[in-house]
C-alpha cells in the first residue's frame, strides 16, 4: 500500500511539474530574451523575423548577457513612461468608476427589490458576455456622440460602468445576511449607514476581488485602445510596440517584462481575493 502510495505521489508530482513548466516558460523565455545582445536574438529569432519557414533555436543561458535593452527602454524611450502613464491614468480612472457606480449597484440588486429587477439583471448578464467584438460599433457611437473619441475618457467610461464587475459584487452582497439588515433597521439605521457600515465591510472582499480583476483587464487593453485612440501619444503600454521588427526585438523583450511585473505583483499580494473573485463568477443567482 505504501509503494502504491509512493509512486502516485510521484505521478502527481510529475504532472505538477510539467505543467508548472509549460505555465512559467513564457516568463522565463521572455526574462531570458531580454538579457540577450541583439545579435544572439536576431540569430535565435531570424526564421520568425525574416521569414515564415523554420523553427526557432533558443537557449535558456544567454552567450554575452547584456543590460543594453533595459536601457534603452529605461533611460532613451521617454515614449515608454508616457505609455506607461497614460495605462496608470486609464486604470486608475477605470477602478474609481467602477467603485462609485458598481458598488451601490450590486447593492441594489442584491438587497432591494424593484420593477422588473430580474429583466435588468438578466440584462447585465447578457452584456457581460458579449465579446468586444459585438459591442465595438455601438460603444463607438455613443462615445462620438459624447464626443469621447480619442481620449482616455473613451476606454474609461466604459469600464467604469462595467457589467463584469457589478456581477462580481452582487455575489459578495447577496451573502450578507437579511437578519442583519432587519436588525440594523429595528435599531434606527437608515439605508445608507446600512450600505455603508454593514454593506461595503462584509462584502469588501468582493470589493477587493473586483478591483483586482479590473486591474488585470484594463493594465493589458489591446482592441479598445486601437479602436478608440487614434493619438499615439494616448496610447497605453501594451500598445508600446504593436510591431515586431528585427531592430525593437530587444525593447519588445523588455517593455514586456516590465508591463508584466505590477500584473504578477497584484496577483501575489491578492491572490485570495482573486480566487474568490474567480469563484463568484460560477455562481448562480
Amino acid at each position: 500500500m505504501k509503494r502504491k502510495g509512493v509512486a502516485k505521489n510521484i505521478i502527481v508530482y510529475v504532472i505538477l511539474s510539467v505543467l508548472l513548466f509549460f505555465t512559467c516558460y513564457p516568463i522565463v523565455f521572455l526574462l531570458v530574451g531580454s538579457l540577450k545582445n541583439l545579435t544572439e536574438l536576431i540569430s535565435n529569432l531570424k526564421n520568425i523575423l525574416f521569414s515564415s519557414e523554420g523553427y526557432v533555436t533558443w537557449s535558456f543561458l544567454p552567450r554575452s548577457p547584456t543590460l543594453r535593452h533595459y536601457v534603452e527602454v529605461l533611460l532613451d524611450s521617454p515614449g515608454f513612461f508616457v505609455m506607461f502613464w497614460n495605462t496608470v491614468k486609464i486604470v486608475v480612472g477605470v477602478l474609481i468608476g467602477q467603485l462609485v457606480v458598481g458598488v451601490p449597484a450590486a447593492w441594489g440588486f442584491a438587497k432591494y427589490t424593484f420593477a422588473f429587477k430580474r429583466i435588468v439583471f438578466f440584462m447585465y448578464v447578457i452584456l457581460m458576455v458579449m465579446p468586444f467584438q459585438v459591442r465595438m460599433v455601438s460603444e463607438y457611437l455613443g462615445l462620438r456622440n459624447l464626443s469621447l473619441l480619442d481620449t482616455h475618457g473613451a476606454l474609461i467610461f466604459p469600464g467604469a460602468f462595467s457589467t463584469f464587475s457589478v456581477f462580481i459584487m452582487y455575489n459578495f452582497f447577496s451573502r450578507v445576511p437579511d437578519g442583519i439588515i432587519e436588525a440594523a433597521r429595528l435599531d434606527g439605521a437608515n439605508d445608507w449607514e446600512i450600505f455603508w457600515r454593514i454593506g461595503i465591510p462584509l462584502g469588501s472582499g468582493g470589493i477587493f476581488a473586483t478591483m483586482m480583476l479590473g486591474f488585470l483587464e484594463y493594465w493589458n487593453l489591446i482592441e479598445q485602445p486601437l479602436t478608440f485612440l487614434q493619438t499615439q501619444s494616448l496610447w497605453p503600454l501594451s500598445l508600446f510596440s504593436p510591431e515586431v521588427t528585427a531592430e525593437n526585438i530587444g525593447i519588445i523583450f523588455v517593455s514586456s517584462i516590465i508591463a508584466l511585473i505590477p500584473s504578477m505583483l497584484v496577483f501575489l499580494l491578492g491572490q485570495e481575493y482573486l480566487e474568490a473573485g474567480i469563484a463568484a463568477t460560477a455562481l448562480k443567482e
